[in-house]
């Protein structure tokens, strides 16, 4: 009965052994990615359809938060491979430690893809278009570190595309108010993923790696605080934009704290706490919808 229980346990880690390290080059066990990617999404179709969005492109749109995310992912650790290594947060990653193939990767990739396609295949022309721009954007977001210090403002139109993405599949067209909250959702990310950046300065110094934190240097805290500025300050337009009540705005204020505490995080530029501030933004993006969803309700 031991034995029999011994050799159970062992095909349960070999099975796990199995499949966890594709579930972590997908990073589904750290779902944060996944939801920074889907608030701006469901700000952008709360927005287009007035509070009250299509269930098939409201389920399309997570689907296909959770595939992009996946595959981007997987083409980012598959353009980090040979320097994900020297990064003390990214040397256990499955390609760098040799747990996956890069042809299995390639693979994992284009199925991905692959699903992603049929999925959007469920929206209109318009929306389709603009999906094949916002594969380019997630595709070629991890190779720009090596070549300029702005790879976070790639990142911003990439995580953001969604919001003209969901402007066309709600209305099959994407006016003013939508482009500007693409450009105001473009901000956000520039935000967060800088704050993820000056985790990982000092190893991206010593490997080449460029960000837009190397970039900053020491005005990095307060260029964030800019921007931090700057993103509020259009989300006050976005609803005036669209004609959002009291509570949307008292949304913001709660956002506006937030920041206040995230700067707080990172004024001594620890790593640690730089990632907390980080993991911080999902709250960014979740207090914003709510203000969004109660304010059409009301």
């Amino acid at each position: 009965m031991v034995e029999e229980e011994r050799l159970m346990i062992a095909d349960h880690v070999a099975e796990r052994e199995g499949i966890y390290p594709y579930i972590t080059l997908m990073r589904l066990n750290k779902p944060i990615g996944i939801l920074l990617l889907l608030w701006p999404t469901l700000w952008a179709l709360w927005l287009a359809a007035k509070g009250y969005p299509d269930p098939l492109m409201l389920a399309v749109f997570v689907a296909g938060v959770i595939v992009m995310r996946s595959a981007g992912c997987v083409i980012n650790d598959i353009a980090d491979r040979h320097v994900d290594g020297h990064v003390k947060r990214t040397r256990e990653r499955p390609l760098a430690v040799g747990k996956i193939t890069i042809p299995s990767a390639l693979v994992l990739f284009f199925v991905l893809i692959l699903c992603a396609l049929l999925l959007v295949l469920l929206c209109n022309f318009f929306t389709i278009q603009l999906a094949f721009i916002g594969a380019a954007l997630a595709v070629i977001y991890p190779f720009l570190k090596r070549i300029t210090h702005l790879p976070q403002a790639w990142l911003g139109m990439a995580f953001a595309w969604s919001v003209p993405m969901a402007f066309a599949a709600e209305t099959n067209a994407v006016p003013f108010v939508g482009w500007f909250l693409f450009f105001t959702a473009m901000v956000w990310p520039v935000i967060y993923d800088t704050m993820y950046a000056m985790a990982d300065r000092v190893d991206d110094v010593k490997i080449g790696v460029k960000s837009i934190a190397i970039l900053f240097g020491r005005w990095d805290l307060a260029m964030i605080a800019l921007l931090q500025m700057v993103f509020v300050s259009m989300m006050v337009f976005v609803g005036r934009l669209f004609q959002l009540d009291v509570i949307y705005y008292a949304s913001l204020l709660v956002v506006s704290a937030l920041f206040v505490y995230q700067q707080w995080l990172i004024k001594d530029r620890d790593p640690a706490l730089c990632m907390r501030a980080f993991l911080n933004n999902h709250w960014i993006g979740c207090i914003i919808f709510m203000g969004i969803f109660f304010s059409y309700l009301s």
